[in-house]
């Protein structure tokens, strides 16, 4: 039996930084607001960068990390919601822009779960045998889509890309665990992007009761599909929506003493980079080793949600 294990994660943000002060010039707002309502101090946005060149940027930074030839890529698989053009899609541009050789490219739109669905797509196509080494990137560029006149929604955005690279190993050496999720039909218009121009909107409430009332049980559930205890989990990566979502939800699976991302405090929401974003940047700070479990959660627009347990590279 093949499964997939994870040898290489990596982020890229652009170097504008966007403060809470700074935002004060551009819509009624201040600090404290902001900081009490959800947790966000500063965050990263695109100047003349697009979204493939923030996926471009993380990717390469993978594939480097992993020391991989990039003819050796067989699956390219992106996501994002936020990327300019349909076609060529994300994927493509990426392996084009990295060299890769003839790939399986594709690319993922369920908004901020986008990592996860993006991850658990290679897994299954290694496990499947239909690839031996895959790039999964994700991307978004938030403040494009944002209504800088509603301070509900635009003091939340920031952009950036994470990435991982997967190969094949054996069952018994898994590296990325069953992928859980699922939808929520009749949620599906909380999160919105949409329009001409495209605007993202939502029904904070809406999405903040769903997910404290919710998505601990999910996530249990996913730690059991992998038949992992929760106590044997080191790191809890959800989404980046708000420091309060994540911090309850931490509380409520009993990880306050372990390792817990809080990127949006200085990221803000990135969308379907989320996740990847807060994964790696754990890794490159040194808060988790080889072989760690983490346990990765998005949710979003759609309302869409997937996780997995996963063994850090």
């Amino acid at each position: 039996m093949t499964a997939s294990r994870i040898t290489s994660t990596a982020y890229y943000q652009p170097a504008k930084v966007l403060t809470n002060g700074d935002l004060k010039a551009i819509v009624d707002t201040s600090d404290e607001w902001i900081r009490s309502r959800v947790g966000i101090q500063t965050r990263h946005v695109i100047d003349t960068e697009t979204v493939a060149d923030l996926a471009v940027a993380a990717g390469g930074k993978a594939l480097a990390s992993a020391g991989l030839d990039p003819g050796s890529v067989d699956l390219v698989v992106a996501a994002t919601s936020t990327v300019e053009d349909r076609s060529p899609n994300l994927a493509n541009r990426v392996a084009a822009e990295l060299g890769l050789a003839g790939p399986a490219a594709m690319e993922v739109s369920t908004a901020c779960s986008g990592f996860n669905h993006a991850l658990a797509v290679a897994d299954q196509a290694i496990r499947a045998g239909r690839a031996r080494r895959a790039l999964v990137v994700a991307a978004d560029a938030m403040s494009r889509i944002a209504d800088w006149t509603d301070r509900t929604t635009c003091v939340l955005v920031g952009d950036g890309a994470g990435a991982v690279t997967l190969e094949a190993c054996p069952e018994a050496d898994w590296g990325v665990g069953p992928v859980h999720w699922g939808s929520v039909p009749e949620k599906s218009r909380a999160v919105l992007i949409e329009g001409a121009p495209l605007r993202f909107s939502q029904e904070g409430q809406t999405v903040y009761r769903w997910a404290t009332t919710r998505l601990a049980a999910l996530a249990r559930e996913t730690c059991a599909a992998a038949g992992v205890e929760l106590d044997r989990i080191t790191a809890f990566v959800p989404h980046q929506a708000n420091l309060r979502i994540v911090e309850p939800l931490a509380r409520q699976l009993g990880f306050t003493g372990k390792v817990v991302s809080r990127d949006v405090v200085e990221s803000g929401n990135t969308g379907a980079a989320s996740v990847a974003l807060g994964f790696a940047k754990l890794i490159d700070q040194g808060e988790l080793h080889s072989g760690d479990f983490a346990l990765l959660f998005g949710f979003g627009g759609g309302l869409a949600y997937a996780g997995q347990v996963v063994r850090c590279p």
